[in-house]
């Protein structure tokens, strides 16, 4: 059975469906980060197995092998060091970087200049993120819990809605995106380029899309990021309006799926919902739910 070395120092934030860790090894000269991916044992989670799921557990042993995002503009990979397959999963060593505080407007400049890059011509690429999420929730309910607050009828209306503006986010132009642009994956600027963790989830998807997904965790309003963003897409490859509207939708329908996610979570405990709402595991989600309310209206 594969283990860790004992000296290994674990990494916050590796554990994931297929993530059993994430360690830095200071016994190599520079350090290395090992990253440990685990083969699914059954079929209990179909989507694991599924090349075109964003949860496919191998996608990033894929990215790391072929080197597709190695040279690319914007966002690019911290370099692979070595790749090791064994019966019961992966292990991705890369290059060690030290961590940089990014701002969020660079970010967002460095989402529209990668979403310039040309669709690779690989078949594990992630598509439909967004729709693969929210046939989730369908299988669990919906957005059941949300039906108990404040923003029940928003949140119906705007479910009920889903099919339509998964429709228009597919008549968007498609583009390459990261999938999961959150401020630990991007590791340090490299010219006019982020060095990018975590590619478990590249592929496709509307353009905005990697941007309505950064605005969630950023302080900045999502009209500031989308500015940046704009102005770093190629002529003709889109407008403002579709830029815009691929990042409202992807934001808005996020931030409701995570805010259900939390308040279901909270619900099974004693006591009222409502009494729950500014626990630290809910009022986060609530927040980022509220800062969405003028990009929910407007798709209302």
């Amino acid at each position: 059975m594969w283990q860790p070395d004992d000296g290994w120092e674990v990494l916050p934030g590796g554990l994931g469906p297929s993530t059993a860790g994430v360690w830095i090894d200071r016994t190599t000269h520079p350090p290395s980060v090992v990253k440990r991916l685990v083969a699914p044992v059954d079929d209990e989670v179909p989507e694991l197995s599924d090349p075109a799921h964003a949860a496919w557990w191998r996608r990033a042993g894929a990215v790391a092998v072929s080197g597709v995002v190695d040279r690319t503009a914007g966002l690019r990979a911290v370099p692979v060091l070595d790749v090791a397959e064994d019966p019961e999963g992966l292990t991705l060593r890369t290059a060690w970087v030290p961590p940089e505080t990014l701002p969020r407007l660079f970010v967002a400049s460095r989402l529209g200049a990668f979403a310039a890059t040309p669709v690779p011509d690989v078949p594990w690429l992630a598509r439909g993120q967004l729709d693969d999420r929210l046939r989730r929730v369908e299988r669990h309910g919906g957005w059941r819990t949300l039906g108990r607050t404040t923003v029940a009828d928003v949140a119906e209306r705007l479910w009920s809605r889903r099919a339509t503006y998964l429709g228009r986010l597919a008549a968007l132009p498609q583009v390459l995106q990261h999938g999961d642009p959150v401020a630990g994956n991007f590791a340090a600027r490299d010219g006019d380029d982020i060095l990018t963790l975590d590619w478990s989830t590249l592929g496709t998807g509307p353009v905005g899309g990697d941007l309505g997904y950064l605005a969630l965790s950023s302080p900045e309003e999502l009209d500031v990021l989308l500015d940046a963003y704009v102005a770093a897409l190629p002529a003709g490859l889109a407008t403002r309006e579709q830029a815009l509207l691929g990042a409202r939708v992807t934001a808005v329908y996020t931030v409701l799926n995570r805010a259900e996610w939390a308040l279901a979570r909270a619900a099974d405990g004693e006591g009222a919902l409502a009494g729950k709402f500014r626990h630290p595991s809910v009022a986060p989600y609530l927040r980022a739910l509220q800062r969405q309310f003028g990009h929910l209206e407007a798709l209302l």
